[in-house]
């Protein structure tokens, strides 16, 4: 009996950990990626940092960590982006 429970445990452990081992390898979060995209100009003053999204994402962006600990996305090609990306500064990581 002890050795059927042993090889069950075993198993669970061996499951969880190569499902873990997947997700790190494989997975791109969704919060990684951007799908709706802040339209107007914002004001560098509100803008913390930036960090970019992955580059498996759909659409090259930018996720801004704004004053107060909101976050908005806006697109790489917008003009505005461009011009602001040398004055703003990138998030550090966590």
């Amino acid at each position: 009996m002890k050795l059927i429970t042993l090889a069950l445990v075993c198993l669970l452990l061996a499951g969880m950990w190569l499902d873990e081992a997947d997700s790190r390898s494989m997975h791109v979060s969704s919060s990684n990626c951007c799908f709706v995209f802040a339209e107007r100009k914002i004001s560098l003053q509100k803008i913390q940092c930036y960090k970019t999204t992955s580059s498996t994402c759909s659409r090259s962006s930018l996720i801004l960590k704004l004053k107060g600990g909101r976050e908005t996305c806006v697109l790489l090609k917008t003009p505005w982006v461009r011009q602001s990306l040398k004055s703003m500064k990138v998030c550090p990581p966590k």
